[in-house]
């Protein structure tokens, strides 16, 4: 089969970093589907596993942790899918990944795909749908139906692929959604997705926000630059307030006063830990999915594909890798067939 992997850890430009090879086609476990990958999308993930290490890899390394496809063949113990279903899914970073024709993976992380997207766009959906919702829903005490009324909510990101859907399930939740972006294009495209308001990251918050009347905010989810605002957070969320984390810090981080003081929740996401973990949960994440595609075929969530490039192949994940490195990305890409 067709697949696109890494020997060794190199810059995007390099174009050794992402080669087009020939692997066989994996057979499938107990509760493993074996999908025909019709589309993929690209994440911050993808980059970071990707950057220059001084490591060889023994074997070629499959990344990928995003895609929509078909059902080829099931595993003995599988029950919930069967050959033909169409489905989308983001994985397990502790497996090969989507870059390639055929992948294998475990049923229970795996949901049918929204029957209003086509396959680029629902490939868009399901890592940032399971980090944006296990953020809100899991890891901070909130509810989608209803969980923020009466509540603000302050997105650090708004425009990144994680934000694009944190926005709109905040919305769904009835929090008053402010967002941050800092161009025009990014500024409209929160305004498009539900945020309430949106102000510029670049510049000091407290000030903004103190002009648009909020004082505090109930809850915050940093998703661009833990380090970098992490004293405003501080200083900005409410007593018994929340803030969600998703970028690993730089440096330590000082977690005594103010949060201290004002009881201030610190919530880690990491989508990937039930399947790396084997979480007696783990089917969470099936579940999950299944509620965002209802989401979309109701007309109540909007896919965040922004652009896709054809085909999947070295050449093209190379130059998706190098928008995402560029800080300046609007919502997802993806890529589609082969």
């Amino acid at each position: 089969m067709k697949a696109v992997a890494l020997t060794r850890y190199l810059p995007v430009d390099d174009p050794g970093a992402l080669v087009d090879v020939e692997l066989d086609r994996p057979v499938p476990g107990a509760r493993d589907l074996l999908v025909r990958v019709e589309a993929v999308s690209v994440n911050p993930v993808d980059t970071k596993v990707r950057a220059p290490k001084p490591q060889v890899e023994s074997q070629p390394k499959v990344l990928g942790y995003d895609a929509a496809g078909v059902v080829e063949a099931v595993g003995p113990d599988v029950a919930l899918f069967r050959p033909g279903d169409a489905v989308y899914y983001a994985g397990d970073i502790t497996r090969p990944g989507s870059n390639a024709q055929f992948q294998l993976v475990d049923e229970r992380i795996v949901a049918r795909k929204p029957a209003s997207l086509d396959f680029a766009e629902a490939a868009a959906l399901p890592l940032t749908a399971i980090t944006a919702w296990e953020l809100l829903f899991e890891r901070m005490p909130y509810a989608i139906d209803g969980g923020g009324a009466g509540r603000s909510l302050l997105v650090i990101g708004g425009a990144g692929g994680v934000g694009s859907i944190a926005i709109q399930l905040a919305k769904l939740a009835g929090f008053t959604v402010i967002a941050t972006a800092s161009r025009d294009a990014t500024i409209a495209w929160c305004g498009e997705l539900g945020a309430d308001h949106v102000i510029d990251h670049r510049h000091a918050l407290a000030p903004q926000l103190q002009a648009l009347g909020f004082a505090q905010v109930d809850a915050a989810l940093n998703l661009a630059d833990t380090d970098r605002y992490w004293t405003q957070l501080g200083e900005l969320l409410a007593p018994q307030g929340h803030v969600g984390l998703i970028v690993e810090p730089a440096g330590a981080l000082k977690i005594g006063d103010p949060y201290k003081a004002k009881c201030i929740g610190i919530h880690w996401e990491m989508m990937f830990a039930r399947p790396r973990f084997r979480t007696a949960d783990m089917d969470e994440q099936g579940r999950i999915l299944a509620r965002v595609a209802g989401l979309v075929d109701a007309g109540r969530l909007r896919g965040t594909l922004r652009e896709t490039l054809s085909p999947i192949d070295a050449a093209n994940l190379r130059e998706a890798h190098r928008r995402l490195e560029s800080g300046r990305s609007i919502g997802k890409l993806a890529l589609a067939g082969w």
